[in-house]
């Protein structure tokens, strides 16, 4: 872990510390939102010079135009500037101009274009349009009957799609019954897979993506069972308790002595602390899990995760999202807003001052140094989230 990412250089939570962050009811000082909005603003003129030299034909939202698309979107549902929405279309519809016609997921293939121009056409008031992308998001689940089930590539990304269509529209426009249907085929094939690879004396729940048992978040069971223990994908409280539950459980049992939790399982490197894979990703889960079944040790392992990625969380990779500190950061936003415990919003402040200072630490530069889940685009995301943090989500993923 510590190969990989820079000494943390700022001391931990103290009263006089996060004064220059927030008061004593966790609003952040006039200071320091001023410092995010002037960083804000200047990042975005940065993107949008380096997006003159982006992949045209990238359509989707973890490194191509749909991810631009929804900082817009974001950004507008921050300041409320209509300028923002417009370009946000702008962007839209070059995603819809390339889409893959592959993959079925939110951040990698055409579920999020659809999604997100769905949403921006609504808030454009132009309905034909975003009725449209909600019946060509609809008949995307007929493509592929061999999809995996995780998040980057499969149904749960799926199912992010449509729960972000309702949400953003604030009424029921994808069905209950279709979301059920997807969710079904996730917990029947997390138990075929268990069964078939001799795993249910440790859980009833198994899944994999290339020949892969992963655990985190992006295409793992940490991200799987994040959905699973959603209220609104409506598992009924016998599958709960008896299929899901045990199979946290079985994720717990995973963890290092570090607190931190391996990228697959029988994988002995304690290495990774990314959304993607380790600690930042299965926060996640785990608070969840908590909230779901009010069991104490689920919080105490919830909070050891922080405190790893405190300690090594600030990457030699970068400020984005899916490896990143801009990512890591949301794992202390949620648990700022699960505990209410201001050393977490205090921690996300300072790696929100971490990327203050973006390119200055001698990162390496992402593949797609512009794009939203490698790149700016995403820091500018969580930016704009640390001005309102008790709002604050992960984008494409957190519930």
């Amino acid at each position: 872990m510590a190969q990989r990412a820079l000494p943390n250089p700022y001391a931990d939570y103290n009263k006089s510390l996060a004064a220059a962050f927030f008061d004593a009811a966790g609003r952040l000082t006039p200071e320091f939102s001023q410092r995010l909005n002037n960083k804000i603003r200047d990042l975005l003129q940065q993107m949008e010079r380096g997006l003159k030299s982006a992949d045209p034909r990238d359509c989707t939202v973890y490194t191509g135009w749909a991810g631009i698309a929804a900082l817009y979107l974001h950004l507008y549902n921050v300041y409320g500037d209509p300028g923002y929405l417009h370009t946000a279309h702008d962007y839209v519809k070059k995603s819809l101009s390339c889409l893959t016609k592959r993959s079925i997921t939110f951040l990698c293939g055409d579920a999020g274009p659809l999604a997100v121009a769905a949403v921006v056409f609504h808030k454009l008031q132009n309905e034909k349009q975003a009725e449209d992308c909600i019946s060509r998001l609809l008949q995307l689940n007929k493509l592929d009957p061999r999809a995996a089930d995780e998040l980057l590539y499969g149904r749960v990304g799926y199912i992010y799609a449509l729960l972000f269509v309702n949400r953003s529209f604030g009424q029921e426009r994808v069905p209950q019954s279709h979301i059920q249907q997807v969710c079904d085929m996730i917990l029947a094939s997390g138990e075929n897979l268990a069964k078939k690879r001799n795993f249910t004396a440790k859980t009833p729940l198994m899944y994999e993506w290339y020949q892969e048992y992963y655990v985190g978040a992006a295409h793992g069971l940490a991200g799987i069972y994040y959905y699973l223990m959603q209220p609104c994908l409506r598992v009924s409280q016998v599958k709960l308790h008896n299929v899901v539950k045990p199979s946290v459980d079985y994720v717990c049992r995973l963890k290092f002595p570090s607190g931190n939790y391996p990228p697959c399982v029988g994988d002995t490197r304690d290495q990774l602390v990314h959304w993607c894979h380790g600690a930042p990703g299965v926060v996640y889960m785990l608070a969840q899990a908590y909230k779901v079944f009010n069991e104490p040790q689920y919080l105490s392992d919830a909070l050891q995760c922080s405190e790893v990625i405190w300690k090594f969380g600030l990457l030699k990779k970068g400020y984005g999202l899916c490896h990143g500190a801009a990512g890591n950061a949301y794992a202390f936003l949620a648990l700022y807003n699960l505990t209410q415990d201001v050393k977490f919003l205090y921690r996300a402040c300072k790696f929100a001052e971490w990327c203050l200072d973006y390119g200055e630490h001698g990162c390496r530069t992402p593949d797609t140094p512009f794009s939203l889940f490698e790149g700016m685009a995403g820091t500018i995301y969580f930016l704009a989230d640390m001005l309102v943090p008790p709002k604050a989500k992960f984008p494409a993923f957190e519930l």
